[in-house]
């Protein structure tokens, strides 16, 4: 059952990460990747904790700073926005 479970979750990984490394053209859509991401690294870091039977702080840190990342995203996609009026990798210069 664990094994099926682990399984499933780097399946996930691996897709979270297939439409990361592929679809770069939306930054709403690379943010939404990365969160995925960060909800299946969660995921498996709460088995682990549970299965060496750790206390579970380390996951609130993990939570806190996920949360302050997505909100940085955010920001820089409102940001992003307001500015360039989408949120097209193409029509956004670094210069």
């Amino acid at each position: 059952m664990l094994n099926l479970m682990l399984m499933m979750i780097m399946l996930m990984f691996v897709i979270g990460n297939m439409i990361f490394i592929f679809n770069h053209k939306h930054l709403l859509i690379i943010l939404l990747s990365l969160e995925f991401i960060v909800l299946i690294i969660f995921m498996m870091m709460m088995i682990y904790l549970k299965f060496i039977e750790f206390d579970m702080y380390m996951l609130m840190l993990y939570l806190v700073f996920s949360v302050c990342e997505g909100a940085l995203g955010v920001s820089i996609l409102v940001s992003m926005i307001r500015t360039h009026g989408n949120d097209y990798f193409q029509s956004f210069s670094l210069l």
